[in-house]
């Protein structure tokens, strides 16, 4: 189910769950959401700065549960990721948040939020956050796709071909996000519904072998069995290790070499600047041909 999409005026906060963010941002990412003509605030204690957190997990705590309560917010925008969620999202109580659902936007170690939102059935938005909209032309395609998006356009992609692809199609709800985060929740309540559905996958700063270690545990774990497709977006910062004799865009397909579902890779999201916005928890139709893979909506 998706949250209402945006009108003029409506009211979007800007919170800060997990790392501490410049200020700054926060300024520069409320001039643009007022660019478009939402009413941008922010919660109490978005600015704070706890050690590498935004705020005391008290404060990150009262901050996400105003905002999920509070039925005049229409979108909530994460300022950051970094870390902190773990420590918090049990914490939270979604129950006024499922009667009045809102879309909530970020990526990174905002994964957790997604997963919980996901397993409410209820859509929400993996794409750029305050320091992107802050420091990105107004025009770009990320800057307009994620507008686009909560103003009621869902984007329609097409990837380029990558040697490693696998075809095939599926449809199936889209789910995922951090290969890290995502694998941390494995055996919590917290952990995604995999059954048919559409893994999207990216990470950053991790070394192949951790990589192949999280892939591997997925799949001893049955998720990589169950889903009906896998996206791979982008492993930024992760330099690819010769004594591993094999790629990390192969790592990841020999772990899911005994299954016969479309495998796409190189799809443009993660900690990149070209962070396209996906939106997690909406029925997508997948295709992977010979020519170029598609992630479209069905709307």
């Amino acid at each position: 189910m998706n949250p209402p999409f945006l009108h003029p005026n409506d009211e979007i906060r800007i919170l800060t769950p997990s790392g501490a963010i410049d200020p700054a941002f926060i300024d520069g990412a409320k001039r643009i959401l007022a660019s478009w003509g939402l009413n941008p605030t922010e919660g109490a204690f978005a600015r704070n700065e706890y050690g590498r957190f935004g705020g005391t997990k008290e404060q990150r705590i009262a901050d996400l549960q105003a905002a999920l309560d509070n039925t005049n917010v229409r979108a909530i925008l994460c300022s950051r990721g970094g870390y902190g969620v773990a420590q918090i999202i049990d914490k939270l109580d979604f129950t006024k948040f499922k009667a009045n659902p809102k879309w909530l936007i970020g990526f990174s170690d905002i994964t957790i939020l997604h997963n919980a939102i996901s397993n409410l059935n209820i859509a929400s938005i993996h794409g750029i956050m305050a320091k992107h909209l802050t420091e990105l032309p107004a025009n770009s395609e990320q800057v307009q796709q994620l507008k686009n998006i909560l103003f009621g356009q869902l984007p329609n992609y097409e990837i380029p071909t990558h040697e490693l692809n696998r075809t095939g199609k599926a449809d199936g709800k889209l789910i995922g996000g951090n290969l890290s985060v995502l694998v941390g929740m494995i055996g919590t309540s917290f952990d995604l519904p995999y059954e048919g559905n559409i893994l999207f996958l990216e990470d950053i700063a991790e070394k192949p072998y951790h990589i192949d270690r999280m892939m591997q545990q997925l799949r001893l774990s049955g998720a990589l069995s169950k889903i009906s497709g896998l996206i791979i977006g982008q492993f930024s910062g992760c330099d690819e290790d010769p004594l591993m004799k094999m790629s990390i865009a192969e790592i990841i397909l020999e772990a899911v070499k005994g299954y016969n579902y479309p495998v796409c890779f190189n799809f443009s999201a993660g900690h990149v600047d070209y962070n396209l916005p996906i939106v997690m928890g909406e029925t997508v139709n997948f295709a992977v041909t010979d020519s170029y893979s598609t992630i479209n909506y069905k709307l």
